[in-house]
């Protein structure tokens, strides 16, 4: 979707709105658990759209709330 959208800008983006450290976030770990809910979502959201993730939508985000799968869809990725 997006090469300026780095994958540990994305893990920082998502570890800050959590309050938690970077490394502490694992791939595929459900981030609802860790207490992502849909404010913080659409921030995020929000931010990545401003750095170019233009079609970004939540939906593609809240259906598979991991950082891996958000990682693969905003850099191109795949999966």
């Amino acid at each position: 979707m997006n090469q300026t959208l780095s994958p540990d800008r994305i893990r920082a983006d998502v570890a800050e709105l959590l309050g938690c450290a970077p490394d502490d976030l694992a791939p595929d770990e459900n981030l609802r658990d860790l207490g992502l809910d849909s404010v913080r979502l659409m921030t995020l959201v929000e931010r990545w759209r401003a750095g170019g993730a233009a079609g970004l939508e939540l939906p593609d985000l809240a259906e598979r709330p991991e950082l891996a799968h958000w990682t693969a869809l905003l850099t191109g990725g795949g999966q």
